[in-house]
């Protein structure tokens, strides 16, 4: 890869660093939760796989992907409260939307956004999505786990943390979500020096039990990832 093409790659990474953090806050900000959040995000780096991201408005492709993501998920958000919400994100200083001619263009533009997408996607818009493996995964490490490390360290927290914020990345679609749900468990334990008792005599590693195709390697690349992302952050 040239310089001018690295350029642009990190051009795009940050910006879909940006956009995503934006679908985060309008998620938070409409009470969205966390399966169509992470949906909408999806959605979005589904979309922008498919398409160059100089050719769309990234902002409008994620107000219609949270919209979209709210019905494939079934949790009812009114589409005036979406327009509202990210209108206000994107423009703060300015006063709350009217309902007039601008709210109706900006309506007119999400709904026919909604449409294309849908035909980039080929209608393909259910997702395997990590959440339901990282929950029974960590149901049965705090089986493992002495009551009290579980209660008093956050690792569940962190955990979840981890997952949310690996959207800010194309993670998501190149990590099966199994092996996704594992490593974030995995990081969350190692950022807290928790270890899984008899896992050093154990004929399996833990995570294996969980995902028998998942290597040490790939987990340790993927948390690298997640390190730079983070490191990026402080940077955008």
């Amino acid at each position: 890869m040239d310089d001018k093409a690295s350029v642009a790659q990190t051009t795009n990474t940050r910006m879909h660093f940006k956009v995503i953090s934006f679908i985060l806050e309008a998620g938070i900000k409409l009470h969205l939760e966390s399966v169509p959040m992470a949906t909408a995000c999806l959605i979005y780096h589904r979309f922008f796989k498919k398409c160059t991201s100089n050719a769309y408005d990234p902002y409008l492709i994620a107000s219609a992907a949270i919209y979209l993501a709210a019905k494939v998920c079934e949790q009812q958000i009114r589409l005036r409260d979406i327009i509202n919400v990210c209108h206000r994100i994107l423009h703060k200083e300015k006063p709350a939307l009217e309902v007039d001619s601008k709210y109706w263009e900006l309506r007119e533009s999400v709904v026919k956004c909604e449409l294309f997408i849908l035909r980039v996607l080929k209608f393909q818009i259910a997702f395997e999505l990590p959440h339901k493996y990282l929950l029974h995964y960590m149901k049965s490490v705090r089986d493992y786990l002495d009551p009290d490390t579980w209660r008093d360290i956050p690792i569940s927290s962190t955990a979840w943390a981890f997952l949310r914020d690996s959207y800010h990345s194309d993670l998501c679609l190149r990590i099966p979500p199994q092996q996704l749900a594992v490593t974030v468990l995995y990081f969350a334990l190692q950022c807290h020096g928790v270890t899984i008792p008899f896992n050093n005599t154990a004929k399996r590693q833990w995570w294996q039990v969980f995902c028998e195709d998942i290597k040490e390697e790939s987990m340790q690349e993927t948390i690298e990832e997640l390190i730079d992302m983070y490191d990026m952050e402080m940077r955008v």
